[in-house]
This record gives structure tokens, sequence and C-alpha cells, in this order.
């Protein structure tokens, strides 16, 4: 079955994939995961704003991210946003964003959607005796969310974040559709189509997902382990 095969393409070239376009891709997403949680904390709080206006601007922001294929949130900043851009600052000619910085902007802010969510659940688990008692010692809104509220509603949420976090390492490889990011995927088919054997190399990146993924997947069980044991 295999007698057609060329494997020696994977050992002509792993270390390139490995140092360019793996390392491009977890670099990535390390970058979608801190500004997606930054950024997707701050809307959960907007949402759970008692001012309507904030909640509903949140809400409206992470309600459009989530119904739209992440394939269509990628053109969207590389082709619509430069042309949005322009407009709003007057220039004649759309902002040149580069298919990198556009990568990065268009994860960790659709990211953020999906991370507001889980945090939204996570200071939701907070029973409201403890936010009533930070207001009862004399702390501010702000106090009471930074001492009480957040650390306890990421610690919750840790576990969940990270299995996001699982998926959005896998997500990162529809950048290939921008075609010029040395992400591992785009990496990897430009040695195919040079060498001529697609089919071993996407073998190969098949096997690199599984692996980090599995691996990742169990660390995430192993913290869930620790988290119950703690409790």
């Amino acid at each position: 079955m295999f007698a057609n095969f060329d494997f020696n393409v994977i050992e002509r070239s792993w270390y390139y994939l490995f140092t360019t376009g793996l390392k491009f891709t977890l670099v990535l997403t390390f970058c979608a995961m801190a500004g997606g949680i930054l950024i997707g904390t701050l809307l959960a709080m907007m949402r759970l704003s008692s001012n309507k206006a904030i909640s509903l601007l949140a809400t409206g922001y992470v309600n459009l991210i989530r119904s739209v294929p992440l394939v269509l949130v990628i053109f969207w900043f590389y082709f619509l946003v430069p042309y949005i851009g322009a407009w709003i600052i007057g220039a004649s000619e759309p902002i040149q964003v580069g298919a990198f910085s556009s990568a990065m902007i268009t994860f960790i802010l659709f990211e953020a959607a999906y991370y507001c969510e889980i945090m939204r659940s996570g200071i939701q688990s907070i029973p409201r005796g403890q936010v009533f008692a930070g207001y009862a010692i004399g702390m501010n809104y702000w106090q009471m969310m930074g001492n009480i509220v957040l650390p306890q509603a990421f610690r919750n949420m840790t576990p969940i974040l990270l299995t996001q976090t699982i998926v959005l390492f896998q997500d990162v490889s529809l950048v290939y559709v921008l075609g010029s990011v040395p992400e591992f995927v785009t990496s990897a088919a430009k040695i195919a189509q040079r060498d001529g054997r697609l089919v071993e190399m996407y073998l190969f990146v098949a096997v690199v997902y599984f692996v980090l993924s599995f691996l990742l997947s169990q660390l995430v069980k192993r913290f869930q382990k620790r988290i119950a044991i703690i409790r």
C-alpha cells in the first residue's frame, strides 16, 4: 500500500517545518489566546453590565462573530477592513495591514467572542453573597472584580479555557487561505507541491496535529483532576 510513498521528503523538511511553520502556528495560537482572554474578559464584564447600551453592544459583537464561519472572518479582516479603516481616517487608499498582522488581529478578536462566553459563565458561577460581602467591606466594583470574582472565575474556567485553546490551535490552520503566511499547513503545502509529495506531507502534518492536540488534552484532564482534588 505504501510502496509508492516517499517519506524521505519528511526527513528533508521536518526541521524547516518545525522551526518555521509550527513555530508560527504556536506563536499565533499563544498571542490569540492571551489577547482573546483579555478582550473576552472585558466583553464578559460588558455583557454583565447594568448599563443596557454597553451590554447590548457586547452581546451584538459576540453574537455576530459566533454566527459567522471563521474563514469568512479571516477574509473580512484581510480584504474588507483595510477599506473601512481608510474610509474612517479619510484616506484614498486602503490601509496596508499585511497578512501576518491581519491574521493576528482576526484570531484575537474572533477568539475573544468565545472566551467571553466562557468567562461570563465563570463570573456568574461566583455566589452573589461574595459580591455583596465585597461591597459590604467598602470595595468598589473594580476592586471587587479584581480581588474576589475574576480570580475565582479564572480558576473555575481554566480547563474550559485550555480546551478552547486546543480548538484555537487547530483553527489557526485556516490561515492557509491567505497563502502568504508561513503557518504549519501552508509551509507543508508548499513543500508538498515543490516535491510532488502531497499525501506524505499531509499525513505528516495530520500526525503532528494529532500528537500535540492529544498531549494538550491530557494536560487539561490532569489539570481538571488537580482542581477537583484541591476543591
